[in-house]
Order: structure tokens, then sequence, then C-alpha cells
């Protein structure tokens, strides 16, 4: 028998992004029986949210065992040793509760801002981590490789050797990447089934290659919205229609292949389509991206995508 589902979520309400949103949120989740909250890191943006460590400190000091995830910490942007400090920082503060999603970023105007050559930043993105893995190991490290003047970083996090790894990673190279690294990869959650498909084969092809053993961990983070009620589901679904344009999706695919939409039983039938299909562990629930629902509707959907795939 398989494994149990590990469901998690990002918030669902964007709109307000303060300490007190974000921690009631956080113990609305923990309470409905979710195992991890998330948080993405974007930069410039009005609704930014370039810290996402610091937000999630905030959380886990509202919550008792619901873990922390990144979606996308940034390491191009960051100094390696600081970001190694910070992590364990929350490892420790929560209780050892962090899982860090890593990426490199993708817009090359916000790596130009930070000044890094976007056609480096596969290369700094794995120096940056190969460093913080073994300033996590309690090796002496420095930044230039003069290692007379290595340093040790303290503290160490709480999780041994270090907090679990995932990748988010989309396009050939990034898969490769992941694959090579033997790290789980986290998949953007507006690629169609298909593509994923696709995506953990080539990811996989990759360890095997670099002879790098994956762990079996297979996240995914898809768009997900439960519903009693049609007309509310028809209308969150012709809303999704119009973001086709910033899904990944290919010729004659459409909201369904993205996206997980429907009654409780048709929800929990297209979770086990993922689940079969690719060996889906872990499934990170994201916001929906349209207006005009009300918190309340959003935060019924939550409380429903955790009662539908309880045990599953």
């Amino acid at each position: 028998m398989s494994e149990p589902l590990q469901l998690g979520l990002t918030p669902w309400n964007f709109g307000d992004l303060s300490a007190p949103s974000l921690c009631e949120q956080a113990q609305f989740a923990e309470r409905a029986g979710y195992g991890s909250i998330w948080l993405p890191e974007n930069h410039f943006g009005a609704n930014a949210l370039p810290d996402p460590l610091t937000l999630l400190a905030s959380v886990a000091g509202a919550t008792g065992q619901i873990k922390l995830g990144t979606t996308s910490y940034l390491l191009t942007l960051r100094n390696p040793l600081q970001a190694a400090e910070q992590v364990a920082v929350l490892d420790q503060l929560s209780g050892g509760r962090v899982i860090l999603g890593v990426g490199r970023g993708y817009a090359p105007e916000m790596l130009r801002a930070f000044h890094v050559p976007p056609k480096e930043k596969r290369r700094i993105f794995a120096w940056s981590l190969e460093l913080m893995r073994a300033a996590w190991a309690g090796q002496p490290v420095s930044l230039d490789g003069d290692m007379e003047h290595a340093v040790q970083v303290h503290p160490q996090p709480l999780q041994q050797p270090h907090p679990p790894l995932w990748v988010a990673a989309f396009g050939p190279k990034a898969l490769a990447q992941a694959g090579r690294l033997g790290l789980p990869y986290l998949c953007s959650p507006m690629e169609s089934l298909a593509t994923l498909r696709d995506n953990y084969a080539r990811h996989g092809q990759a360890a095997d290659a670099a002879d790098s053993p994956l762990s079996g961990v297979v996240p995914l983070m898809r768009t997900v919205f439960v519903s009693n009620d049609r007309r509310m589901l028809k209308q969150v679904k012709q809303a999704l229609q119009e973001q086709v344009d910033n899904a990944r999706l290919q010729t004659g695919e459409g909201v369904a292949d993205w996206t997980i939409v429907g009654e409780p039983a048709e929800v929990r039938e297209q979770v086990a389509a993922y689940r079969e299909t690719l060996g889906m562990t872990h499934m990170i629930a994201t916001r929906l991206r349209i207006s005009g629902l009300e918190e309340s509707v959003l935060r019924t959907s939550v409380g429903l995508l955790a009662e539908t795939l309880e045990n599953s």
C-alpha cells in the first residue's frame, strides 16, 4: 500500500501579506490537517515577497507542527554563507520544520537588478548550494577558495545533515541540473500532466546518468479549487481559462490539464491520477490567480480539500 499523500498549500489570501494574516491562515491550515505551508520568493512587484524566511519565522511562532516551506528560495541572489546561517536559524527556531525549495530565478530583469548575469545563474546556483551544504555539515568554507581564512557557520540546522532540499525547475537545463544533484524537482503549477510526465522522466534520466539516486520524494504544485457549488465551479473554470496565456501548455491543452477543479469526488479522482501517473508523494495546493472570489469561498475550498483527501 502506498504512503499517504502529504498535503501542503500556499496561503490563499495574498491580498493581505501581513504577519497576522499569514499566521492565521497557517493556523487554519494546521487545524484542517495540512502538513506544510509554502511561500514563494519574488521581487519588485506590488505584492512582492522578497524574504520568505522572515515571514515563515512569524508563522513558526504561531504554529506547532506544520512544516514551513519555500517554493523558490533564490540562491543566486544571496551570499551563500549568510543564506546557510539564516536557514539554520529558522530550522532551529521552528523545531526542525523547514523544507527548503531552492531556485535560480528566471526573470532576466530581476537577475540583472541583483548583478547576476542570467547566463551564469546555473553555475552560481550550484556553487552556492555546494557551499551551503558544506557549511551545514560543519566544514570550513570560503567564498573565494582561500581555506587559510575559511570559517565555520553556526548555528547548524536542527535537521541533519540539513533541511530537505527540493529544486524548483522548469526547462531542460534546470531539470537536468536538479537530477544531477539527486534532489527532488518541484514543478511549476502551470504545466500540464503530459508535460510533467516528460519532465519527471528527464529528471530521472539525469539522476541516473550522474549516478545520483533520488529519494523517492515526488512533489507537485497544483492549482486546486474544491466546491459543492456547480455554478461556482463553472465560474472558476471560466476565469482560469483566461489565465491560459500564462500557463505552459501544449497545443490542444486547456484548464483541465493544469488545474484540479471540481466537486470532492472529482478532485479525489484527479489526485489519484497524478499519484498513479507520476508517483506524486506531496501535493502543494496553490492559490487561484483570479479575482472576484470572496475570502470565505477560498477558505472553504481549503478546508474541503483536506477533508476530501484525508487518508488518501
